[in-house]
């Protein structure tokens, strides 16, 4: 069985996640507001907010079953910051 899940797809996956969430809070802290920004904040938040927890859980999961390098536990330490972080905002 060919294993979809790799050290190379969950590290970028986590670090698009990563980026997304930090434009998002880097246009907030400096007011930046254009209308392309806003649509896209509208359309991919959600999306990446679902995938930001389930990328968290499928990183934990894949550190514990098999060997990773130190970037992908680096990816999954900073996804977990900004879980907390982002999930925190909402309270």
């Amino acid at each position: 069985m060919i294993k979809l899940l790799n050290n190379k797809i969950l590290t970028i996956a986590n670090f698009s996640i990563l980026i997304y969430f930090s434009l998002l809070y880097f246009f907030d802290y400096f007011k930046i507001d254009f209308v392309l920004i806003g649509v896209l904040r509208e359309i991919l938040t959600i999306p990446f907010l679902l995938a930001q927890l389930l990328f968290l859980v499928l990183g934990i999961i894949h550190v514990v079953k098999y060997k990773t390098y130190l970037l992908t536990c680096i990816s999954i330490i900073l996804l977990a910051i900004n879980t907390i972080y982002t999930v925190g905002s909402f309270f």
